[in-house]
């Protein structure tokens, strides 16, 4: 039994739900998802709550699937979003347009077009991806960030909001007037 898939989802103010022919369309005040149903997974509508039962022994799947809807409910009714963090000397985000431009210690500019669904705000140092697909939004944060990576020594670079780089000692110098050998050769 999926522990998951048992709970009940309740429906937000504002959400219509409508199921045909295996899929779930969700539509909210932030916009629209369609969302295919496996055939081994029966979805029923009641009341204002959305119940999930696995039609065979399908656990994980069930499971899934009543995340896949929550995440849906939660983004159509609230808009999911991720925030990058911009560090290192120089390094700016502009937005134009639809296009989030990026000066990241590159020769060039790195442009970035926002797919469908998926709005950039930039603000200081700061990137919000936000958009109604959860799946998308963090995708295109993780394109974001391996854009420039931040790097172990200084932790230039895109990074997550709360994400904590783990920094390296970079070398050490020799120490001038060390202990000589007997030798007198270093």
């Amino acid at each position: 039994m999926s522990r998951i898939g048992k709970i009940p989802i309740k429906i937000p103010d504002g959400v219509k739900i409508n199921l045909e022919d295996q899929k779930l369309k969700i539509s909210g005040p932030k916009g629209e998802l369609i969302l295919p149903i496996p055939y081994q997974i029966e979805v029923k509508i009641n009341n204002g709550v959305i119940i999930c039962q696995a039609k065979k022994d399908q656990s994980p799947l069930w499971g899934l699937t009543r995340t896949l809807i929550n995440n849906a409910v939660i983004g159509v009714s609230q808009d999911w979003t991720k925030t990058l963090e911009l560090v290192g000397v120089g390094f700016r985000a502009n937005t134009e347009g639809e296009e989030l431009v990026l000066t990241v210690g590159f020769s060039h500019p790195v442009k970035i077009k926002a797919p469908p669904g998926i709005s950039f705000t930039v603000s200081e140092n700061k990137i919000q991806v936000s958009g109604v697909d959860k799946q998308l939004v963090g995708e295109v944060a993780a394109n974001l960030r391996r854009i420039r990576p931040p790097e172990p020594y200084k932790g230039k670079g895109i990074k997550y909001q709360e994400e904590k780089i783990r920094r390296k000692v970079g070398k050490v110098a020799k120490v001038i007037g060390a202990a000589v050998p007997a030798g007198g050769k270093i």
